[in-house]
Parts: C-alpha cells; sequence; structure tokens
C-alpha cells in the first residue's frame, strides 16, 4: 500500500546558462531567456524585488479577467520567429507567445531530472507525457526508453518535432500524438497498456481537438484514475503538476493515496519553485503530488 507523506516538499530549481529567475517582487517577475530578459506577472511574488529598475526586452501586459488575456509590450528588439535555448542535451526554440509564456515552462527542470533518477537502470523505460506541450520533458524522457507524448494543440506538437530535430533526436522512439489527454489515457487502459512512468501537467481549463471541453476540478481525478490504470507494480512513477487553482497540494496527494492504495510505494506532495540567481529568494511556481515505487 502506497504511504502518503504528510510533510510538504519544496521541488526547487535553479538557473543554468540559459535560463534564470532574475528577481522578483510586487507581482512580477524578471527572467533571463538566452541574451534576452523578459518580465512576466506573478500574482505570489508578495515581496519587495531586490532591484529598484528592471531592465528588459519585453513585458507581458496582463488583460482585466482573471483567467488569462493580455500582449506583449516590447522595448527592445526580440526575435518574433523565436531563438535556440538548451537545457542539458535538449535543445528547443523560445518564443513570446499569446498565453505569456516563452515555449517551456523552466520550472519543471527539476521534475525533468527527478524523473530520469527514478528511471535510471531500467532499460528501454516506456513513459507518457500528458499535455506534453512542446516536448521539452519528453526529449529528456527519451533519454531512458520510448515516450508517448500527447497534447490537444497541432501547433504545440509541431513545435515539440521540431525541438526533437533541433536537437538532433528525431530518430528517438517518441509517438507524437494530437489527441485529447483523457480520451486517450481511457484508449490506452482498454487496449490493455502499461507504461514505467506517466507525468501529466493539465491546464485549469482547456479543450480537446475536437472541442472536448477540459476542467480541472471535474475531470482531474477520472484522468488520474485511468493513469493508476496504466502503471503496475513493476513502474517507475507517476508525477502530477496543478497551476493557478486555489487549491492544496495535499489535496492532489489525497487524491493519488486512494488511486494507488493497492500499489507499494510513496506519495510525495508539495510546491515547485524557482530559485532566484542572486539571494537565493524561492519563488513558488505551482503545486505537485507524485508517487514513486520505493
Amino acid at each position: 500500500m502506497a504511504e502518503l507523506s504528510t510533510q510538504p516538499l519544496i521541488l526547487a530549481g535553479e538557473g543554468w546558462s540559459d535560463y534564470g529567475l532574475v528577481d522578483s517582487g510586487h507581482g512580477r517577475k524578471l527572467e533571463r531567456y538566452g541574451a534576452y530578459r523578459f518580465i512576466r506577472p506573478e500574482p505570489q511574488a508578495l515581496w519587495t524585488p531586490r532591484i529598484e529598475d528592471w531592465d528588459a526586452h519585453a513585458e507581458f501586459v496582463p488583460g482585466s479577467d482573471e483567467d488569462g488575456g493580455g500582449r506583449w509590450r516590447y522595448d527592445k528588439p526580440v526575435p518574433r520567429d523565436g531563438w535556440e535555448l538548451c537545457w542539458q542535451d535538449v535543445k528547443f526554440a523560445a518564443q513570446c507567445t499569446p498565453f505569456r509564456h516563452l515555449g517551456f515552462f523552466p520550472d519543471m527542470a527539476p521534475v525533468w531530472s527527478w524523473m530520469g533518477e527514478q528511471l535510471a537502470g531500467k532499460p528501454d523505460a516506456s513513459t507518457l507525457n500528458l499535455f506534453g506541450y512542446t516536448g521539452v520533458g519528453t526529449l529528456a524522457l527519451s533519454d531512458y526508453g520510448p515516450v508517448t507524448h500527447v497534447d490537444a494543440s497541432k501547433k504545440s506538437v509541431a513545435q515539440a518535432r521540431a525541438n526533437a530535430t533541433l536537437s538532433s533526436m528525431e530518430s528517438r522512439s517518441v509517438r507524437w500524438i494530437v489527441d485529447d489527454a483523457a480520451k486517450f489515457a481511457a484508449r490506452e487502459v482498454r487496449r490493455g497498456k502499461r507504461y514505467d512512468g506517466i507525468i501529466l501537467d493539465p491546464p485549469k481549463f482547456g479543450r480537446g481537438p475536437e472541442g472536448e471541453v477540459w476542467r480541472l476540478e471535474e475531470h482531474l481525478s477520472g484522468l488520474v484514475a485511468d493513469c493508476r490504470r496504466l502503471l503496475d507494480e513493476d513502474s517507475r512513477f507517476l508525477f502530477l503538476t496543478v497551476y493557478a487553482v486555489r487549491m492544496s497540494s495535499l489535496a492532489i496527494a489525497g487524491l493519488l493515496a486512494e488511486l494507488f492504495a493497492d500499489l507499494p510505494g510513496t506519495i510525495e506532495h508539495g510546491d515547485l519553485a524557482v530559485r532566484e540567481d542572486q539571494g537565493g529568494r524561492l519563488l513558488p511556481t505551482a503545486i505537485f503530488a507524485r508517487w514513486r515505487r520505493d
């Protein structure tokens, strides 16, 4: 029976050559993406910035509604068609998107490292990346065996394929699938599939390629239940991240504890965070819960 750890963890990411959190505060954050600096909204940065004046190439100005919208305001030239970054051996294109992101989620870097640790020593480990976005995590997982990458956005999957080519990893065993994540997982259950590890990074709200509606509070439990059916005693992990919701990590850990009660292992939960380049201050970005096979 999987044991639930009640002590929350902090999984903190550090900056690297192509990314860093320069400063944060007053509801914003200043980040470096290669040679360019950007300001984005960050509601959890409640403190005062260390640096008085922020020098950035562009700033994302949010819309008036709570659920999104907004635009980029450019103060210096930025390549509109993107520029190349890397994380370890994975190369990928960064770009200012209409959704305030820049083509990848840097706070996921410690998650990619942790998954690799879980799979180390297991030959040809098969993994499933649901809501895989532009494929940086998928390409990191491909070091360990075949990966199935699923995202409802054709544009995101096309960019993930382009990132594989950019990384000279296009020949690796990756299935690139444009599909609704919940429908795909349910079909995999019916097919009797299994995986050694699953990562899922669902949005608060979204739509599938055929107009399917995703609402996290309504649909998460069913999706995680199907993911559990795709794992067995020989599997290594499930990692779930949740952004932009008023929910405790203990809540999603409780869901995992219920669904993984028949498997050995440990369920842990807590915050994802990014550490500032100077001073070491931690900026929380999301909550997570994970099951790992001990």
